[in-house]
């Protein structure tokens, strides 16, 4: 195991041998298989970037070699990993239309008037806290909840 999901991590990690297995609600009956990561891929980047918990859970798949970067390494890790660093914004903006998507779809079932229910609520509004990202520190603290109240 190198990364657990919910779990502080704030170092970053680039695999420079071997492969590994990403997992999202790992251990868990919504476990899903994101897909295997190899050689040049990045990954625990919203800890080194955000010191928020990780979004996944990243684990061995076969042997591996990593470089893990601190955040006093990471403006060194920018200067010589160009690709690297386009890499890890162009997976931040694909997560970042998924989730879209995903607040899309539930938006859509909760005006079809399929409701989730209180505790699905609850665990949502944890994770938008979870992960909210604040543009100033006025808004530190404020981040979006889902009121099912509201119609």
């Amino acid at each position: 195991m190198i990364l657990r999901e919910c779990e502080l991590n704030l170092d970053m990690y680039k695999i420079l041998d071997g492969h590994a297995e990403v997992y999202m609600g790992y251990g868990t009956e919504n476990e899903t298989f994101i897909g295997i990561i190899g050689p040049q891929s990045c990954f625990g980047e919203f800890g080194l970037l955000l010191e928020r918990p990780a979004i996944y859970t990243v684990k061995a798949y076969s042997d591996i070699v990593l470089l893990r970067i601190t955040k006093g390494q990471m403006g060194d890790f920018v200067q010589e990993n160009h690709k690297s660093i386009i890499e890890i914004m162009q997976n931040m903006a694909q997560t970042m239309m998924s989730m879209r998507l995903q607040i899309d779809m539930l938006i859509n079932d909760i005006n079809k008037g399929l409701k989730p229910d209180e505790n699905e609520i609850h665990e949502m509004n944890k994770s938008i806290g979870k992960y909210a990202v604040y543009r100033n520190s006025a808004m530190k603290g404020k981040f979006w909840t889902i009121d099912m109240k509201r119609k």
